[in-house]
């Protein structure tokens, strides 16, 4: 039973990417409580593990269930492109009550006995003051969970965006549907993406466009069904997770490392997706300036190049590039 989210005639126009903290701290918090997805974050989970039991992180998991309604108030699309943690909490915290009450009512009618429970009930009884404590809990979520890995995170979730942007230019809408995720078809007669998932959905964009976000933790999942008055997101497992909890220096050949030095060799292969110079210093526990250095010297020798994407540079493997930083694979 899918989701079908119908475009109108302005809504092609108007499909945006976006990265959220708010949402990825959200889906850290659903990891733990399904031991399905952490396979996926093992080394993560091992590195918060302490900081988790410090969470009461109860009434987050009762506003989620297995299927069914979850709250779309506590994480709604982004404004923009790349919304701070801080920008959005603050969206949060500015639910009208009405709007939350409706949306606890649904997601606690989802799981059997959570409107009974102590929890349950002061959410109902007073939807205003559960807003703040929840956001409380999401900021306390934040701070322990996601933020300490957050540059790691965003860098990843950048170099999805800024791929996909560039397929969508280069193919059209339709093929990059096909490469988001295998549950994403497009129904060409009647202008509609189908979304397979648990549940049926339609929703017509009527001019709003639609949102598409690439999120860590919700893999291998997507998620779909932002109602009204929220604009219409799917968010989808970001590209290069394999990878995202290594060390990028164990990932350079040592071959490689004799020809173009230690360093140098280790910022050509840590550019496994587009990324610019802060995120990659981060990966690599090296100072900007010294990253820069390096980019600088790659570009000039052919193995990589630079384009800008919004505030910043983003580099990647050329042809070349990829070929030397994968020794005999050619």
């Amino acid at each position: 039973m899918p989701y079908r989210l119908r475009f109108g005639e302005a809504d092609p126009l108007r499909v945006r990417f976006a990265v959220s903290p708010l949402w990825e701290t959200h889906s850290a918090v659903r990891v733990l409580a399904r031991p399905r997805q952490q396979g996926y974050h093992l080394p993560w989970m091992r590195r918060i593990a302490g900081a988790a039991r410090g969470l009461d992180l109860g009434p987050l998991h009762l506003l989620m269930p297995v299927r069914g309604h979850s709250p779309d108030f506590l994480y709604p699309p982004p404004l923009g492109p790349a919304a701070s943690f801080e920008e959005e909490i603050e969206a949060v915290r500015e639910t009208p009550p009405a709007l939350a009450l409706d949306d606890f009512e649904r997601a606690l009618a989802s799981t059997p006995g959570a409107a009974g429970t102590d929890e349950g009930r002061r959410m109902l009884a007073d939807p205003a003051g559960a807003v703040g404590r929840l956001a409380e809990l999401l900021r306390a979520a934040w701070e322990a969970l996601v933020a300490p890995d957050w540059p790691r995170l965003r860098a990843l979730l950048e170099a999805d965006v800024a791929y996909h942007s560039r397929r969508l230019a280069e193919g059209g809408f339709e093929r990059l549907l096909g490469e988001l995720h295998p549950s994403f078809a497009w129904e060409a007669e009647t202008a509609t993406l189908r979304v397979d998932h648990h549940g049926e959905h339609v929703r017509p964009l009527e001019g709003q466009g639609l949102v598409l976000m690439p999120s860590v933790f919700t893999w291998p999942d997507v998620v779909s069904g932002f109602d009204p008055p929220w604009q219409p997101t799917v968010v989808y497992p970001a590209r290069g997770i394999g990878g995202l909890w290594t060390d990028a220096r164990d990932r350079t050949p040592e071959v490689l490392g004799r020809l173009l030095g230690p360093v140098r060799a280790d910022v050509l292969c840590a550019l496994t997706e587009p990324m610019g110079t802060t995120a990659l210093a981060h990966l690599l526990g090296r100072a900007p300036s010294t990253v820069s250095a390096h980019l600088a010297v790659l570009r000039d020798a052919g193995l990589l190049t630079s384009r800008r994407y919004g505030h910043q540079v983003l580099y990647e493997r050329t042809p070349l590039g990829l070929a030397v930083s994968q020794p005999g694979t050619g």
